[in-house]
């Protein structure tokens, strides 16, 4: 039986990036073949560039795609957040605007619907980014397994989730720790899980964002309030064993 996705869709500046995204994602919806009915909920997040008419170009010719203009830019966070509260579909997964995420790997995440509440992702071909990220990016994932016991290979990658679940949690950072506190609340409030492997790419325009100060605080910021809820405040509540489903030939 067919279910049904949302995809959020945040973009801040991504002029060069945008319409590539939009036609990955449906190429990856095409060839699944998984899902009756989508939604796309494109964010722009106070983009300065011309973001924003694109957006507007792209729901003139689409239906299926709802457009948010955000009156000041708001983060990763917010925008997914949001596009929960929003979300009218079975699923929900989130796909940056910055073409990152080529199709085949969107459409590896899509195709695992129905085997778990949540199909975590991880950056296979890590070698296409740039080493300080992957240092970075390795001992975030060491201090968030050590903590919380997740045992995940990647915390940041697209998650696709199932709405019912992901509306009833808390979602307290709008940074760009807002996945990993979702997964870890998730897991270990019981929903199961699958992993998978997918290649990404380097970006076609524009840098990350995902480094600045400010989000590099967050980050920070969010596992403390997450260690505290989760492993002091709430202990009893996010004590469940971890429901792994393992990936087989069959899978994907």
């Amino acid at each position: 039986m067919k279910t049904s996705v949302s995809i959020i869709v945040p973009c801040y500046n991504e002029e060069g990036n945008l319409r590539a995204t939009i036609a990955a994602i449906k190429e990856a919806l095409a060839s699944t073949g998984a899902f009756s009915d989508h939604e796309i909920l494109i964010f722009n997040d106070r983009s300065v560039d011309s973001t924003g008419a694109i957006a507007e170009e792209l729901r003139r010719k689409d239906g299926k795609i709802r457009v948010i203009h955000n009156l000041r830019n708001m983060g990763f966070g917010y925008n997914y957040s949001e596009g929960v509260r929003l979300a009218r579909k079975e699923y929900v997964i989130m796909v940056p605007g910055d073409n990152e995420i080529p199709a085949e790997a969107i459409r590896k995440v899509l195709s695992l619907a129905g085997k778990a509440d949540v199909v975590v992702p991880y950056t296979a071909n890590t070698h296409v980014r740039p080493l300080a990220r992957r240092a970075i990016s390795y001992l975030f994932v060491a201090v968030m397994n050590t903590l919380f016991g997740t045992r995940l290979r990647y915390y940041n990658g697209t998650c696709l989730i199932r709405t019912a679940l992901l509306k009833k949690v808390p979602l307290k950072t709008s940074g760009f720790a807002y996945m990993a506190a979702i997964l870890v609340r998730l897991l270990c409030s019981g929903a199961s899980f699958i992993e998978v492997g997918v290649d990404i790419r380097q970006r076609d325009a524009g840098r990350t964002k995902a480094f600045a100060l400010k989000n590099v605080f967050s980050v920070f910021g969010a596992i403390a309030g997450l260690f505290w809820d989760v492993r002091i405040k709430g202990r009893s509540m996010y004590s469940s064993p971890r429901r792994r489903v393992e990936l087989n030939a069959g899978n994907g």
